[in-house]
């Protein structure tokens, strides 16, 4: 089985994964998957709070998996090594927890899913670079030509498409945030690409924006 949610944020938002809120997890094993959309935060520092909550996900049933956002760290990420699963590469950060990388297409069941992390932090102004804020939040040109390329190999159709945020139309429903170089790319992707289901977190709603573009924060839903 598989499931998605929005933004956990570290520790901040992490409560929505205990039993209560979440009461299929006991049912499930290493081989379902629990999918965070984007600024998982947990590979921040390696600090004793981090090993704390990434032994507290290895320990559960199941295997986390999530996008980059714009809130990570992205000089500690680029340290973990890259490995092929799910006919694609994988950053593996634990025997559990694994980066779903920019651009990529993985099979999950036989349904195919292309995933896009990044996005621009608006409070950029108030950051440090380096400490609380790095350039790579938002995909470069390769990264994005990378997930072009990946989709030629699927004949531009896939079953989902999974962001940390959303295209520059559908963010324009959301709030006014000025249009950048990663919401034009998921816009072109929007219109160009054949998908059943596309769902992104970062903007701390839960929302439907139209039948087949959903944005999580809070929600546990499963899609497989």
């Amino acid at each position: 089985m598989i499931y998605l949610t929005g933004d956990i944020h570290g520790s901040i938002d992490i409560s929505k994964l205990n039993t209560r809120q979440f009461t299929e997890q006991e049912y499930l094993t290493k081989n379902d998957y629990l999918i965070v959309c984007g600024d998982f935060g947990l590979v921040w520092d390696n600090s004793n709070e981090d090993l704390y909550w990434r032994k507290w996900l290895d320990e559960k049933p199941w295997t986390t998996l999530f996008l980059d956002g714009n809130h990570e760290n992205f000089n500690l990420l680029d340290e973990f090594p890259e490995v092929d699963m799910f006919s694609g590469k994988v950053q593996k950060i634990s025997d559990s927890i694994y980066h779903l990388m920019r651009g990529e297409v993985y099979l999950f069941g036989g349904k195919t899913f292309l995933t896009m992390g990044g996005a621009e932090s608006h409070d950029k102004q108030c950051r440090t670079p380096g400490i609380n804020w790095w350039a790579e939040e938002m995909p470069n040109d390769a990264e994005m030509q990378h997930a072009l390329s990946r989709l030629m190999v699927w004949d531009n159709r896939v079953d989902y498409i999974l962001t940390h945020c959303a295209p520059r139309e559908l963010e324009a429903e959301i709030d006014q945030y000025p249009e950048n170089q990663l919401t034009k790319f998921l816009q072109y992707l929007y219109e160009n690409v054949q998908f059943g289901q596309w769902y992104c977190g970062h903007y701390h709603q839960d929302i439907d924006l139209r039948d087949n573009f959903h944005v999580l924060f809070d929600d546990i839903l499963q899609i497989e």
